[in-house]
């Protein structure tokens, strides 16, 4: 015989859900900034340098990589904004399982666009410092520090806040595989 504990099902205490909730606030605020901040420093990052008499500028939109890198931190930063009105409504109806499916499914795009943005971005800096022989480029951070130290700092800022979404993406997950079909 089954008992009256296994009848009904049990919801999570209400002190688990605010924790829940308030880690969920804090890491996609945290996640919308470092990517709002890694957007801001990619855009206004520019250099200018004189090699062999010649005047010579790099700016981010001279690579449509280091573009598609600001742009995707931009669309992430505006997603994670409107994932946490859907956090509150979400909250607000209740803690249903295929509402944090959905909010699962939209960590998992950020996810992967902030990934792509991020490997394009590392490969193009990489080429950048240390060149390729076997193309024939030339490194040129050599050149262009600034440039290069500011493209650093905002691509670890993106890679931060790859973590933050990583951590989002598991915990939507967890709180979504209780679906009933």
């Amino acid at each position: 015989m089954a008992s009256t504990d296994s009848k009904f099902q049990q919801n999570p205490p209400l002190k688990t859900q605010k924790i829940f909730l308030g880690v969920q606030i804090f890491m996609r605020t945290v996640t919308m900034t470092a990517t709002l901040a890694a957007t801001w420093v990619m855009v206004t990052n520019k250099q200018s340098s004189q090699i062999i008499g010649i005047e010579f500028d790099a700016r981010y939109y001279y690579s449509p990589t280091f573009k598609f890198f600001a742009y995707a931190n931009a669309v992430v930063s505006a997603f994670c904004l409107l994932s946490l009105f859907l956090l509150f409504l979400i909250h607000r109806h209740g803690s249903n399982p295929t509402n944090y499916f959905i909010l699962f499914l939209h960590d998992l795009v950020m996810l992967c666009l902030l990934m792509a943005g991020c490997s394009a971005a590392t490969a193009i800096g990489y080429v950048g410092q240390y060149g390729n022989s076997h193309s024939g480029w030339a490194p040129i951070c050599d050149h262009f520090g600034k440039f290069c130290k500011r493209g650093t700092d905002s691509v670890v800022l993106s890679y931060l806040s790859l973590v933050f979404l990583l951590m989002l993406t598991i915990s939507s997950a967890t709180k979504s595989r209780k679906i009933q079909v």
